[in-house]
């Protein structure tokens, strides 16, 4: 019997493993649909083409949403029957898929509209849209709207210096809690070198309250990024 359970144990785990490959190639198509969108904005491509890009991350979104609730129907089950440890194995399948089909009657449109890449995505392309005037209709953007973007430029060409290097960032990455921003690599070493030190690492932005920068709180800020690039080109024109 236990030789039987070690079997399908391990296939569990085979499925496990493949499950977090769909998870990782979930999250490749997300990313690689985040910068067509972003091209596309950039490009001032019809506005139709930019909101299915919309449409597809709200699509990866429910894909991500299936395969979480998967794992955690797999993972569940596995632990269930290793705490009661029955004399004769039940049909881990069955078992497997009662649970998920409960954790799928629990979905809703409001937690996934709730999905992290797809709220960072959803911010991301609001930016770029302002930043290079790509609306639906312009007569829905409000006087105030277009003041409050101008500002928003000048924060991006201040926020051009990384705070720890004190030199233009390459890859900026911003930081969920504060919102700050700083070149990824730079930031990756603090946070490494305080690590090794068992220490916290408190946000480079002079005036930032944040106390604890974490490695999960950054995120792209392709955005900036790609402003980043256009005033490089634009540069030696200008010069």
């Amino acid at each position: 019997m236990s030789s039987h359970c070690v079997v399908s144990f391990g296939s569990v785990d085979t499925c496990l493993s493949s499950l977090k490959q769909c998870q990782s190639y979930i999250s490749t198509g997300m990313e690689m649909a985040t910068k067509v969108a972003f091209d596309l904005v950039e490009n001032r491509n019809d506005i139709e083409d930019i909101n299915a890009m919309e449409d597809v991350m709200l699509e990866y979104a429910a894909m991500n949403r299936e395969v979480c609730h998967y794992v955690k129907a797999v993972q569940e089950t596995v632990k269930q029957i290793k705490q009661k440890k029955p004399e004769i194995l039940p049909d881990i399948k069955l078992e497997v898929e009662e649970k998920f089909k409960t954790l799928e009657s629990t979905n809703t449109d409001l937690d996934l509209q709730r999905d992290e890449k797809l709220v960072h995505f959803k911010d991301q392309l609001r930016k770029m849209k302002n930043q290079f005037g790509v609306h639906s209709d312009p007569e829905e953007i409000p006087d105030l709207e277009l003041v409050d973007e101008d500002i928003a430029v000048t924060e991006s060409q201040v926020n051009f210096i990384c705070p720890i290097t004190q030199k233009e960032m390459m890859n900026p990455v911003r930081n969920k809690v504060c919102g700050h921003t700083y070149g990824e690599e730079a930031i990756l070493q603090l946070l490494r070198n305080r690590e090794q030190r068992k220490k916290k690492v408190c946000c480079p932005t002079i005036g930032c309250n944040n106390r604890n920068v974490r490695r999960s709180d950054l995120v792209p800020d392709e955005v900036l990024r790609r402003t980043i690039d256009s005033q490089s080109k634009q540069s030696p024109s200008t010069q």
